[in-house]
């Protein structure tokens, strides 16, 4: 575990192995092969065995392997863990562990805080903090993988979605970067078809995603089919509106032949009218592009509030009556505050878990 100075030293994580060695000129070139399969498994400097003392030593002196250590875990239904992050610098991040028969999921913050401001969101109640960096990303990756077990050749963790406390293309250098980093051969090897990114809706960055020749399943926040009624729950739609995101997410497709996912929180009262229904089904028609329909998680922050599950089940129905290739994401996670944001704010408050 690195030390209480730690914040100072360089990070190895998230470097490839190249980089590693160009900082150890006066050991082998090999050493940084080594050093960066170690790091993929999640093993700190001290397990390294195979590693000399001398450069263990210089390494616990001067660099940290994972900047991300699992602070605190809570164990849900199911086998659904709640990890709490903290960084190097006392920030705290969320992630949760989500097990299923075809393989294990993790959900990963990509920001502490988020400034994308919608309102029924517990990420973005204190606004954006900074961004993670590579390393953070990929530290989470490697910690639960860890924790539950695994290693580089023997994954406990298969998939990645980076829904997170965060917007993902409002930090799209690193994001770009830590895709790169988690696709390594070498390192953990997750392929692109097993992870999804989900953004707010920053037409800009989707279309230059798109171009960038990465083909991930592409989720997009929609959670409203008007304009007025988007703007109010989700600012950003001021700037990007609903026709542009349709166009970037017909872009995305033609551009990588992958079906767009939109996002759709059910907020009883606000966007679950049968109008909502009816404008959804036409905005989302002619294209590959699947509804993903959530329950809202409940903020205590806020007055929204869910629909019950009969009233989610019958809007479900009503897009698929319309001819919506709909379904209602499985909940996992409520019962550990699975709406990253949450557990944060509470365990800083020094509210009882």
């Amino acid at each position: 575990m690195a030390d209480e100075n730690s914040k100072d030293k360089i990070a190895l994580l998230g470097m490839s192995a190249k980089d590693i060695s160009a900082l150890l000129t006066d050991y082998p070139k090999f050493c940084g092969a080594q050093i960066f399969g170690f790091l993929a498994d999640g093993k700190d400097f001290d397990e390294m065995t195979s590693l000399k003392k001398e450069l263990r030593a210089h390494l616990c002196d001067n660099y940290i392997g994972n900047p991300v250590q699992i602070l605190k875990t809570y164990e849900g239904k199911g086998g659904t863990k709640k990890y709490l992050f903290k960084m190097r610098d006392g920030n705290l991040i969320e992630g949760v562990f989500m097990p299923h028969v075809y393989g294990n999921t993790l959900c990963l913050s990509t920001q502490i805080g988020c400034r994308m401001g919608c309102t029924f969101c517990a990420s973005g109640l204190d606004g954006l903090v900074r961004n993670l960096t590579v390393g953070e990303m990929l530290g989470q990756v490697v910690a639960v993988n860890r924790d539950n077990g695994g290693c580089a050749k023997n994954r406990k963790v298969d998939k990645l979605v980076l829904m997170g406390s965060g917007e993902p293309f409002d930090n799209y250098d690193n994001v770009l970067g830590f895709l790169k980093a988690v696709n390594d051969e070498k390192g953990l090897n997750i392929g692109e078809r097993n992870i999804s990114l989900s953004t707010s809706g920053l037409c800009d960055k989707i279309i230059k995603f798109a171009d960038s020749g990465h083909k991930i399943t592409l989720s997009i926040s929609l959670h409203a089919p008007f304009d007025e009624l988007r703007s109010a729950l989700m600012p950003v739609n001021k700037a990007y509106g609903i026709d542009s995101i349709v166009a970037s997410a017909k872009y995305y497709f033609a551009k990588t032949g992958r079906r767009v996912i939109f996002e759709y929180t059910l907020i009883s009262g606000q966007n679950d009218s049968d109008g909502c229904a009816k404008r959804l089904a036409a905005i989302t028609s002619g294209f590959p592009s699947h509804v993903n329909l959530i329950r809202l998680n409940e903020v205590k922050e806020n007055d929204y509030r869910a629909p019950s599950v009969d009233a989610a089940d019958a809007f479900l129905k009503k897009l698929q009556r319309l001819g919506v290739s709909a379904t209602i994401r499985k909940s996992l996670g409520n019962d550990v505050e699975g709406a990253c944001g949450q557990l944060r704010r509470r365990y800083m408050s020094g509210e009882e878990i």
